[in-house]
Parts: C-alpha cells; structure tokens; sequence
C-alpha cells in the first residue's frame, strides 16, 4: 500500500486527508471532553500527544510518522482548546453539563 501511494505519489494527498480527518475528530471530542469532564481530562491528551510525538520518532515510514505527529500535536493542541471551551462554556456559547459543578 505504501509503495502505491509512493509509486503514485499520492502520499502528501493521503497525509493532508488524514490530517484533516484527526482535525475534524478532536473538534467534537474537546466539547465532549469538556462536557463531561471539565478541564481536569488536559493530562489524557498530553499522554495520547506524547504517545504520539513517541510512535512518529519510531516510524520510519514518511506517511506514518507524518500521521503519527499529526495525532501527537493535534492532542497538544487539544489541551488549549478544553480551556477555552471551559470560557466558551462560561460565555453561554455551549450548555453546561448539569450533573457537573462549575468552579464559576
């Protein structure tokens, strides 16, 4: 598979469709995340990030390690994102899980 995509050079097509596929992912997953646990989940998504960062030095494949380090950096990402979701939920911009006490 990976020699077609090579032969074909259709490898950075298939990274920027996975990269936009693990974007589009996290997007909900940080309002669920959020939702459910609040800022407390940050510490999953460095482990799943530095997993990732971890499995992108072990490849030595081009298209793997470029999907891996996707993964990782879009999880670190994540991390920023479920505080500010935690501001977009104190705004009234998303609703607020009632099973849940706010520190706000």
């Amino acid at each position: 598979m990976i020699d077609f995509l090579s032969e074909y050079r259709l490898s950075g097509l298939v990274i920027g469709i996975c990269t936009f596929l693990i974007i589009g992912l996290f997007h909900p997953v940080v309002v669920k995340a959020e939702y459910y646990w609040g800022t407390r989940c940050w510490w999953i998504f460095l482990i799943l990030g530095l997993i990732g960062v971890a499995a992108s030095v072990y490849f030595s494949d081009v298209l793997i390690s470029s999907i891996c380090g996707v993964f990782a950096f879009s999880s670190f990402w994540t991390i920023k994102e479920v505080f500010e979701q935690e501001e977009r939920v104190k705004k009234g911009w998303f609703p607020k899980n009632p099973k849940r006490k706010y520190k706000f």
